[in-house]
């Protein structure tokens, strides 16, 4: 079978790739071992939201005699709560499945392996790295050859662990093993506190389990700025969740974790969340998306497939970053602490100083904004909506709009966005 282009992966890069092909008029033959939309549709950002969805509405009725409702008698049936995780999960990836089948991409769910046609007999074969092939080439699945003109790797990431932490799976989890618990542990400790971390660390507190957090570096959440970090710890404080920054786990053994500080906890489970690690296919093009090493947010892929397939160019220093939960955390553009003192302006608003962050009672937060000549270079924003907030920054950042542009906006009142409006004047 010949096609203008094979794609292997079935992830946010691959699908888009895939729809932006055909729209092109190309053939197109996807190949996915697993399920079709990748580690953010089955195993990361869409299931994970979905349990955060009921952690959060579980955490408000716990508060809600102080919104004048009265409840009594709240209970977490978790079991539930992964069952409908799960049917969103199903209902969106068949949703995509016939999406891809009505553009008329042909799927075929099975492992794929890669070689040039000229060596096709060959042992091994060399193919120079290149994110679009040139040249024929043959996929190999499912006891079928397919000729492509052209090919797409986008073959995604796997959760980190290391020599000391390994995972077992039963008390030391990635976060593939997470979504699948039925059942809430009673205590649980975790291992890095970037986005995967921070966000379950809000889900499990938000559902009474004892939370701890282990990182390595000097804040929470360290790629973000430095204020987001330490309103971020300000938060968890409040919320009872233990932190043990600049610290190390030594080993895991026997069901207890030894830091650096000589401290030793006894969770009943460990979530290890200390990033992921490319998974490029062997002896294969480089890649798109997670695979490619770069930045593995899945909206970055999307804009990585549709640069490769439709040329739409976007500028990589603007992609943004959001982390879920309530306050959403979310930053796009330069932070404070890689600029020269003196260089840039900063200004800031507490988001209590919004009449829409009391009526939603989530007044916690601020938005920060830098800037430069009179354009803005970077915004960090703790806050309800944070991850619309920062989708209007991004957009006047990516038009190269002035400070002067925005504030001839009209903003809507009473909204979070008017906090954009009137932080622009402090």
């Amino acid at each position: 079978m010949k096609f203008d282009l094979g794609i292997i992966g079935g992830g946010p890069a691959g699908y888009t790739a895939a729809f932006q092909a055909r729209a092109k008029g190309l053939s197109v033959v996807l190949f996915e071992k697993d399920k079709i939309g990748g580690v953010c549709l089955n195993k990361g950002c869409i299931p994970t939201k979905a349990i955060m969805h009921s952690a959060e509405l579980y955490e408000e009725m716990k508060c809600a005699s102080d919104l004048g409702i009265n409840c009594s008698d709240i209970t977490v049936d978790y079991a539930k709560v992964v069952e409908r995780k799960d049917k969103i999960v199903e209902k969106l990836r068949k949703s995509l499945e016939l999406a891809l089948k009505n553009a008329g991409v042909v799927t075929v769910n099975a492992e794929a392996t890669l070689s040039r046609i000229s060596d096709f007999r060959a042992a091994q074969a060399e193919i120079q790295p290149s994110p679009i092939g040139r040249g024929e080439y043959l996929i190999q699945a499912g006891g079928e050859v397919y000729e492509c003109e052209k090919i797409i790797t986008a073959t995604g990431s796997v959760p980190r662990d290391f020599e000391n932490m390994r995972f077992d799976h039963e008390f030391v989890l990635n976060s593939d093993d997470i979504l699948n618990l039925k059942t809430l542990p009673k205590s649980i400790v975790i291992i890095g506190s970037g986005a995967i971390g921070i966000e379950w660390a809000r889900i499990f507190s938000a559902f009474d389990v004892d939370v701890t957090i282990v990182e390595m570096a000097e804040h929470l959440l360290p790629l973000a700025d430095t204020e987001v970090s330490k309103r971020v710890e300000r938060i968890f404080k409040a919320k009872k969740i233990k932190t043990y920054l600049s610290n190390c786990v030594e080993k895991i053994e026997n069901k207890k974790v030894y830091l650096s500080t000589e401290d030793v906890l006894e969770p009943e489970i460990v979530l290890l969340a200390a990033g992921r690690k490319p998974y490029p296919l062997d002896n294969a093009l480089s890649c798109i998306g997670d695979a490619c090493g770069k930045i593995q947010l899945a909206h970055f892929a999307i804009k990585q497939a549709a640069a490769e397939v439709s040329g739409i160019e976007f500028n990589e220093e603007l992609v943004p970053s959001v982390v879920y939960g309530c306050p959403e955390i979310a930053w796009v553009g330069k932070r404070e602490q890689d600029l020269e003192e003196g260089t840039y302006k900063k200004s800031n608003l507490l988001i209590s100083a919004l009449g829409k962050s009391h009526c939603d009672n989530c007044s916690d937060g601020f938005i920060k904004i830098l800037s430069r000549e009179g354009k803005i270079i970077g915004a960090h924003i703790v806050s309800k909506e944070a991850s619309a907030l920062i989708q209007q920054i991004t957009i006047a950042m990516q038009n190269n709009l002035s400070i002067d542009d925005l504030k001839k906006v009209c903003f809507a009142h009473p909204t979070y966005s008017e906090g954009i409006f009137e932080c622009l004047f402090k």
